[in-house]
């Protein structure tokens, strides 16, 4: 195609040279790097609570997405869904209607973890241990609970304890709150992992998460640490998410990941059809991004010294 310059004169067009086409070929690109990408398992059970008292910020949607994607490397994993809501059952196509044994019977009622597990039908190295309504009222319930603050992990501890139930990855959905069941998580995890969105106010509250992280840290589960911060729904077409971004890496810049998750359609999509965006559509910006930050967390360690957390909380206010 020939199109006139400046001067008048015929100048050459070439698709090659559009926005659209260096984003495809950087697309491919990544694509080609995920398939020869080398992951080694470490062999121990990390145990991560998805968690930030902000909602909207892709929680639910980064912890089964990021679990299908570890499953989909060979990893087996674990999603517990704190949630009331459900939503990480439902995305993941595990069934948890009102009569099914849930994580609430767990808490509650001392069922073992066994005994809820279900398998989601993406993947036989995906597991889930759902939430249903009940999980609602479970707050109050905790209450008079003996070792409230532990029962997510005992029931853990004792689940994992069997050879036959040996796990990569758990992964643990919190509400978008601080009450007993984000402490029953943080309790049980030895990681945690924030989703932080790239909108304005994205570290509103970032503090008093971290400040809830601490006395955690000194009453309750002295080995939890803040190992790794995602940067989700960045929109690469306004100024506001690069500035959102450099500032949290600039408070951050150990604990975040190098991939950064952008807003996505399908993403959105997918959870309509019972699905992650990995069995939805593979091959999206969306799925290629939650990939590479799953392989991301395997090549990391998962420790950062806890006192890196103190550090950080004031400079994030």
């Amino acid at each position: 195609m020939k199109q006139p310059d400046e001067t008048g004169a015929a100048a050459s067009f070439s698709f090659d040279d559009t926005p659209l086409a260096r984003e495809l070929a950087d697309l491919s690109a990544r694509r080609r790097a995920l398939e020869s990408a080398d992951v080694q398992l470490s062999g121990r059970t990390r145990v991560l609570t998805v968690s930030n008292q902000k909602g909207g910020v892709g929680k639910t949607t980064t912890t089964v997405n990021i679990a299908a994607a570890l499953a989909a490397v060979g990893a087996r994993v674990l999603v517990i869904d704190l949630d009331p809501q459900g939503n990480a059952s439902t995305a993941l196509g595990v069934p948890h209607t009102a009569d099914i044994p849930s994580i609430y019977d767990v808490l509650i009622d001392d069922f073992p973890i066994a005994d809820i597990v279900q398998t989601s039908p993406e993947s036989p190295n995906l597991l889930c241990a759902p939430s249903t309504i009940h999980l609602a009222g479970a707050e109050i319930e905790l209450v008079s609970q003996v070792a409230r603050e532990h029962r997510l992990k005992t029931a853990l501890d004792e689940y994992l304890a069997n050879p036959d139930h040996r796990l990569d990855f758990v992964l643990i959905d919190c509400p978008p709150s601080l009450g007993l069941l984000t402490i029953n998580a943080f309790t049980a995890a030895s990681e945690l992992l924030i989703p932080i969105q790239c909108e304005y106010y994205a570290l509103e509250g970032l503090s008093q998460l971290l400040g809830t992280v601490r006395m955690i840290q000194k009453h309750l589960n002295p080995g939890l640490t803040l190992s790794s911060i995602l940067l989700t729904m960045y929109d690469g077409r306004t100024r506001l998410a690069q500035q959102v971004a450099d500032e949290v890496r600039e408070h951050f810049a150990r604990e975040v990941l190098d991939t950064v998750i952008p807003r996505s359609v399908r993403v959105s999509e997918a959870p309509s059809f019972g699905q992650t965006v990995i069995a939805y559509d593979g091959h999206s910006a969306g799925a290629v991004a939650y990939r590479e930050a799953a392989v991301e967390l395997i090549r990391r360690d998962g420790t950062v010294a806890a006192a890196h957390v103190d550090s950080n909380i004031e400079g994030s206010a």
